[in-house]
């Protein structure tokens, strides 16, 4: 989902920052809500972790971002991200806020887009995981575009289930239905077992068994059936674990909460190669698991001539894994 504001925000953001006007007794508010800009930039900044990149998709500098999201947490007394050399990271509560608002935007954008008349012709739209698009579509389509540079591709990113049929294409993970012809497989990976890059030395993980023990990040999303923890480790004749569970509905905040060292999670190679390669995230075994289910693609009926271009270059893209 891209929230697209008007130029000229800055100036905007700065007249809406000062609460005198939302203060008064003599008016009473049906939602207990910070400022709306604040919280617009509030979820840019989160799902890019980055002020200068949702400063770009909103269309206003950094420090008007920066100069929001300060406001907010100085509103709510806690801090939402830690602020870094090297960049942003959120913290616990600014992931609760993040998926909190992920969720509302959702529906917002849905109701939206069945109110607004539908223009004869439109961009390709492509459906995924906020996961999904951040590790793998997002560069294909970067590499799409140099070879289709007249073919627009827009995203709907969600980690919740997308109704109505807005999208030409949408990106799935578990079992293909049989005998669609919709449907297309696009890669089948491993795995594995992934955290901070001193967390198996911080607790002490040797092998396998010593998972059983530590925290483990799980991950449950509405409409993607994730392979978890007891079917990973069960796949490997271990039982179900015992240490502390960490449990998120956002397979994004699940990675970077092991970023932070928080606990273990399980990472799909097809997706977290960026984050291996780089070392932000280290294997902590080297046990893999062929992946049970499959990512695919499915055209929905609606797609145009140029979502099926798109469809078949994706479709070779994941093949070529």
């Amino acid at each position: 989902m891209a929230i697209i504001l008007n130029p000229g925000l800055d100036e905007f953001i700065c007249q809406v920052s000062d609460p005198t006007p939302f203060e008064s007794d003599a008016m009473d508010r049906p939602y207990d809500l910070p400022s709306m800009t604040a919280l617009v930039c509030f979820e840019a900044a989160a799902r890019w972790l980055s002020f200068k990149d949702a400063a770009a998709e909103l269309n206003v500098t950094p420090a008007a971002v920066s100069h929001q999201i300060k406001g907010l947490e100085a509103e709510l007394g806690v801090p939402l991200f830690r602020r870094q050399h090297r960049g942003v990271d959120l913290t616990e509560t600014g992931a609760y806020l993040f998926v909190a608002l992920q969720r509302g935007f959702e529906g917002m954008s849905d109701a939206i887009a069945e109110i607004r008349p539908k223009p004869e012709a439109e961009d390709v739209i492509i459906q995924s995981t906020t996961a999904v698009s951040a590790f793998w579509l997002t560069p294909k389509i970067a590499g799409f575009w140099r070879a289709e540079p007249g073919i627009v591709v827009s995203q709907i990113v969600s980690d919740l289930p997308v109704t109505g049929a807005r999208a030409d294409l949408s990106i799935h993970y578990g079992a293909m239905p049989e005998g669609d012809e919709g449907c297309r497989a696009l890669f089948q990976d491993e795995i594995v077992a992934v955290g901070a890059p001193d967390f198996a030395r911080e607790r002490g993980i040797a092998g396998i068994d010593d998972l059983l023990a530590v925290p483990l990040i799980h991950v449950a999303t509405e409409g993607t059936d994730w392979t978890g923890w007891p079917e990973w480790l069960a796949g490997f004749g271990r039982g179900a674990p015992t240490g502390r569970r960490i449990a998120v509905n956002n397979h994004m905040i699940a990675l970077q909460l092991a970023r932070d060292g928080v606990g273990a999670v399980l990472g799909w190679t097809g997706l977290i190669g960026p984050l291996l390669d780089s070392g932000a995230l280290r294997l902590l075994v080297p046990d893999r698991m062929p992946s049970p289910h499959e990512f695919y693609l499915r055209t929905h009926p609606r797609a145009s001539a140029r979502a099926l271009v798109f469809r078949d270059w994706l479709t070779r893209a994941g093949r070529a894994l």
